[in-house]
């Protein structure tokens, strides 16, 4: 059985060996991706930016709007849009005594 030390340096080779396996591969990963994007005319607008970019670049770009409020609690003026969990004040009560008038 190996000691602790034996160990973490065990770990500190396998990361290094990590390392120099991701700097090699670099570069081949990117030639293939631009040649990919080369043949299918597929361009950068079209891969989006971080988590979510799958669908599509209009999507990805646009902001998320807030809703406006639905409805109100006469005591305390707090709102709740009617979406997702409703608030405590409104949950299991006649919604419609708690309708926003506009």
């Amino acid at each position: 059985m190996s000691s602790y030390k034996e160990l973490l340096a065990q770990r500190e080779k396998l990361e290094k060996q990590i390392e120099e396996a991701k700097a090699r591969e670099y570069a081949e990963v990117l030639d293939e991706i631009k040649q990919k994007m080369a043949d299918y005319g597929i361009t950068v607008a079209e891969l989006g930016s971080g988590r979510g970019a799958g669908k599509g670049a209009k999507a990805a770009s646009r902001s998320r709007a807030s809703v406006a409020p639905k409805y109100r609690d006469p005591e305390t003026g707090s709102t709740w849009s009617g979406r997702g969990k409703p608030p405590r004040w409104i949950a299991g009560k006649d919604r419609e005594k708690f309708l926003i008038e506009k």
